[in-house]
């Protein structure tokens, strides 16, 4: 399946020039930083539903996209 991400610069463009951000959020009750520091790094949410996620455009115009995508069918519903 390809993913088109609407890019109000550089028109639709083929979502592997993009790089997708979150910044997670780490449970309080986690004191050891060093668990900490991996949840940071590789535990996402992974919601179900329609979400508005940030996508970065690495090869394009450099600039961030703000979508809302429905993460059960890959459906970009509208542009944030």
């Amino acid at each position: 399946m390809n993913i088109n991400i609407p890019c109000p610069h550089c028109g639709p463009r083929p979502i592997q020039e993009f790089m997708y951000g979150e910044i997670p959020s780490v449970p309080d009750e986690i004191t050891d930083p060093d668990a900490r520091d991996l949840d940071r790094a590789f535990m996402r949410t992974n919601p179900e539903g329609v979400q508005l996620e940030a996508w970065f455009h690495t090869y394009g115009c450099r600039r961030w996209v703000r979508i809302h995508r429905d993460t059960r069918t890959d459906e970009i519903v509208e542009r944030g």
